[in-house]
């Protein structure tokens, strides 16, 4: 009888790669969300409130600028947690990038028909839909590189990295805007910009990220 077949991992691919593209799209990603801002030209006489009257597109501009950056931070600290990657974390990582760089889309249907009854109700459920599920992809993301000890460092608990995110209520906050977005949708958008400076406060969070074992 033949010894059971080693099972191989599968091969490694570089991490830096993964990084620098990742970052080069959340940097395009967060920029083409501020091209949603302007006045006409003819508001010279009256700018002030021009300004003012561009409140819809500066809450999605602030909320999806936000919330790309809690992406970003979180996403710098898993793979700063890293030693390596392999194919599946790549494509992973690439759902992550394909909602984040699909953010500005559902930005401007939320600047551009939040005053508009029914249309600003299906923009905002849509644009909660989209931040629920880049939270889903970076979560799993994140399960499949602490479910795979050879890809994380020698001095980082695997597991931490895991249930940090766990523990973060934002699929709840999420969930709870997009419910509250179809009746009333600008506070949806409120509680979408809460998750986000919510989730924005680093300190606790990145620490128990790239948590180091104790001695």
């Amino acid at each position: 009888m033949q010894p059971p077949a080693e099972v191989k991992p599968s091969r490694e691919l570089p991490l830096g790669r993964l990084e620098a593209f990742s970052d080069g799209v959340f940097a395009i990603a967060i920029t083409l969300i501020v091209l949603e801002l302007g006045v006409s030209s003819d508001a010279r006489e009256h700018l002030l409130r021009s300004i003012l009257h561009q409140w819809p597109s500066l809450l999605a501009y602030v909320t999806s600028f936000l919330t790309v950056g809690v992406i970003w931070l979180q996403h710098s600290a898993i793979t700063g947690a890293l030693r390596t990657a392999d194919s599946t974390l790549y494509r992973l990582n690439l759902l992550v990038l394909l909602l984040a760089s699909f953010l500005p889309f559902p930005t401007k249907l939320v600047s551009e028909f939040i005053r508009d009854k029914e249309p600003e109700r299906v923009a905002v459920v849509f644009y909660g839909l989209t931040l629920l599920a880049l939270d889903i992809a970076l979560t799993v993301f994140v399960r499949y590189a602490a479910e795979h000890r050879r890809l994380v460092k020698d001095h980082v608990e695997a597991k931490t990295v895991e249930t940090t995110l766990a523990r973060q209520p934002s699929f709840l906050l999420y969930a709870v805007g997009i419910g509250i977005s179809l009746v009333v949708p600008t506070v949806g958008v409120g509680l979408y910009l809460f998750a986000a400076l919510y989730l924005g406060v680093p300190a606790r969070t990145l620490r128990r990220l790239l948590g180091r074992r104790r001695p």
